[in-house]
């Protein structure tokens, strides 16, 4: 196996990975929530934070990485509409991706402090859900539309 068919390999899994990860804890945090015990949102949280720290984030190194080498060694040019898109665009999702990971923190340690006062979620849960929640859509938004990117490379 050459080097950009291995470098593609892992491109093509870590951003599966990334997708399919972020759609797993949205998902699985979405659910919790909605549930509205303080319990079940706390070891939900937990594996969410466990999950994007063992999955997500090696994922996030991986793909820049990956996809800049196989520009190099394509000798494709950066300057690509497609490819200058989906560099953008792996910002904008990186960009509403770090505060999420601090949201998913938050929401963890203020779901587990209610369990073990015996206390309902209170209104910081609650805000810092909404945030998630709003963030989480525009950073989907821009891995699909990579995804799009990186298999049409329109002209």
């Amino acid at each position: 196996m050459d080097a950009y068919t291995a470098l593609k390999i892992a491109h093509v899994l870590s951003s599966t990975l990334l997708l399919g990860t972020g759609l797993g804890i949205a998902f699985f945090m979405w659910r919790a929530d909605r549930g509205g015990d303080p319990r079940v949102i706390a070891a939900v949280a937990a594996n969410v934070v466990l999950a994007d720290t063992v999955f997500t984030l090696p994922a996030v190194v991986v793909q820049p990485a990956t996809g800049f080498a196989m520009v190099a060694i394509a000798g494709l040019d950066l300057g690509a509409a497609w490819l200058r898109w989906a560099i953008a665009l792996y910002l904008l999702a990186g960009a509403c991706w770090l505060p999420v990971v601090w949201l998913q923190w938050r929401m963890w340690r203020l779901a587990r402090a209610a369990v073990e006062r015996a206390e309902p979620l209170p209104d910081a849960y609650h805000r810092a859900m909404r945030w998630w929640f709003a963030l989480g859509w525009p950073a989907f938004g821009a891995v699909v539309v990579t995804f799009w990117l990186m298999v049409a490379k329109p002209g």
